[in-house]
């Protein structure tokens, strides 16, 4: 029997190569004959950048940046020699997990460290930068990012907007800056929400950044007003594109303000590590995230393997650490294993995180074993 580990990071507690090697243990506690095959996979969030890293023979490179809060810190970023390309995640300076959560300011926090690292990349002679634009702490449409690169944001009477993303609301002008070069920027989303609206960035994600439902509206506006003049000064208009509300509106920021293509990041990143052909040679394919519910289907890592697995005829199973009960989700994959059971909390699934995988997986790799007999 050939199986393929293909795993996502359980967000907080494992890497998804640290998944894989777990997974990989425990089946083969059961199944000793069967050929194993790990390959971590990523969506676009955090963690992307390692998985292409590790699979593509890159090196981490780092740079000077600042974090969503202003403060200065060292960013780091893959780098990959072959074809000068770096691929970067925005969280890695204007994530979540680089503030506490009582310092969650979605009005104050912004992207210009993201503007830095993509500088950086440019000045390193990148011909390609791929952008991970999963768990933001930011909400200000790339207005930051924008800003690190040299554009000016003018209200009147030409004073020049640097401050809150509800600056904003005066804005009046966008100044281009004359001599920006940058490679071809490709955006890595997870999700498809647009920039505005029920669906967009501010109100979907703004309340889990800590944006209070008066600073959504805000923060609403002013994303609104900022799509409004670059439709007037750079003569384009993404608020509805697909993917324009990722990482807070960043989405819309880098399609308006550097070109850049959108792209779902699951395809992106299964096309890099040839996921295909390793899902074609395998018998079974096993999955897994840290919380597998209806933002699985939302374009999450696992719901593309079992899409790959599923088109090419091959049983998948999900390892989780807990699962929903939705039965959308749950039947995309021929069996899901949760690490939360009826005796084991979400705190301790978080402290045993390889023991319980290791667990889950002999159960599955018993299943597999009586499937076969």
């Amino acid at each position: 029997m050939k199986i393929l580990i293909a795993p996502d990071k359980f967000k907080g507690s494992l890497n998804a190569r640290a998944v894989a090697e777990s997974i990989a243990a425990g089946l083969r506690d059961v199944l000793s004959d069967a050929i194993i095959e790990t390959i971590p996979v990523a969506d676009g969030g955090e963690g992307t950048a390692e998985v292409i890293r590790d699979a593509c023979g890159g090196e981490w490179v780092t740079c000077e940046a600042h974090d969503a809060l202003g403060r200065v810190i060292t960013a780091r970023y893959a780098w990959l020699h072959d074809r000068k390309r770096a691929v970067m995640e925005m969280s890695e300076v204007a994530g979540l997990g680089r503030i506490a959560p009582d310092e969650r300011d979605p009005l104050r926090a912004n992207t210009y460290g993201v503007g830095e690292m993509l500088l950086d990349a440019t000045q390193r002679g990148a011909t390609e930068v791929i952008l991970g634009l999963g768990g933001s702490a930011t909400n200000d449409g790339g207005f930051g990012m924008e800003r690190a690169l040299g554009f000016r944001f003018l209200s009147k009477g030409t004073a020049e907007l640097t401050g809150p993303v509800s600056d904003l609301l005066g804005l009046e002008r966008i100044s281009k800056p004359r001599d920006l070069r940058l490679p071809r920027v490709i955006g890595a989303a997870d999700v498809r929400n647009s920039l505005l609206g029920a669906r967009g960035a501010t109100r979907t994600f703004g309340p889990q950044k800590g944006a209070s439902p008066d600073q959504l509206e805000v923060i609403e506006e002013a994303l609104a007003r900022l799509a409004d003049v670059v439709a007037q000064d750079l003569g384009c208009d993404f608020r509805e594109a697909v993917g324009a509300g990722a990482a807070g509106g960043l989405g819309f920021g880098l399609m308006s303000f550097c070109g850049a293509n959108i792209q779902p990041g699951f395809d992106l990143v299964a096309e890099m590590l040839d996921l295909g052909a390793a899902i074609q040679g395998a018998d079974v394919v096993i999955t897994g995230e840290g919380s597998l519910d209806e933002q699985t289907l939302e374009g999450k890592a696992p719901a593309g393997v079992a899409r790959l697995a599923r088109r090419m005829g091959k049983s998948v199973f999900a390892i989780v650490g807990r699962a929903t009960r939705n039965p959308a989700v749950l039947d995309v994959f021929d069996g899901v294993h949760a690490l939360v059971a009826a005796e084991i909390t979400s705190e301790e699934a978080m402290s045993r995180t390889k023991e319980l995988l290791r667990e889950r997986a002999r159960e599955l790799g018993r299943t597999l074993l009586s499937s076969c007999s």
